[in-house]
């Protein structure tokens, strides 16, 4: 009995490796690649980023987080327009950073005790032969104020700045694949023509 238990098991588990391997080589004959948690097509190599500031630290957080999902991020860089990238290049335009505090409680003194720091990005994405993508959305991180803490609590505020745009930079990746799924083609392929030109430009 225990002879047959253990061959049924290996079946089960030879099973699985088989659909497993079935599953991977679908996707890989689909022209689709795992990174990170998203699937991207494989002919999307990088991205270039732009941003009114050079090396801002939201352009610098995206960099980082890019090569999580196996891709290259250029901050305002020429080569991204370089002519034989731009099928392989996702553009990347970055509005200037947007934080707010919102009250939420006090001390009895009338200070502010604790407040909700809310931080919006805006941005446009530009797929190859695509029409761009206006994009907006706002994270945000509870925060503990202590007057009479002013240097430990002013780097903690750093920490916590830094962990938005770090947030913030995986879920514009993480909306890559969706977008890019379903924006729809610039049947003319000028608008994306017009912005990598203005970008060079301005480099």
């Amino acid at each position: 009995m225990h002879n047959r238990y253990t061959f049924s098991m290996q079946v089960n588990d030879v099973k699985k490796y088989l659909v497993l391997c079935f599953l991977v080589g679908l996707v890989s004959a689909c022209g689709f690649t795992l990174r990170g948690s998203q699937a991207l097509p494989e002919t999307l190599t990088q991205v270039a980023i732009n941003a009114p500031l050079q090396y801002s630290p939201l352009s610098r957080a995206l960099q980082k987080r890019l090569p999580v999902y196996q891709l290259v991020g250029l901050i305002n860089s020429a080569a991204a327009t370089d002519i034989d990238m731009l099928d392989k290049t996702v553009v990347v335009q970055l509005q200037p950073e947007q934080f707010e505090r919102r009250l939420l409680s006090v001390f009895s003194t009338g200070q502010v005790a604790e407040y909700d720091l809310v931080f919006t990005v805006n941005y446009t994405i530009i797929f190859p032969h695509k029409i761009p993508i206006q994009n907006s959305f706002k994270v945000s991180r509870e925060y503990q104020d202590d007057p009479e803490q002013i240097l430990a609590k002013s780097r903690e505020l750093n920490l916590v700045l830094n962990e938005l745009r770090v947030e913030a930079a995986d879920r514009i990746i993480r909306l890559m694949s969706s977008q890019y799924n379903s924006s729809q083609f610039d049947i003319d392929n000028q608008t994306n023509k017009v912005k990598l030109s203005a970008t060079s430009k301005g480099n």
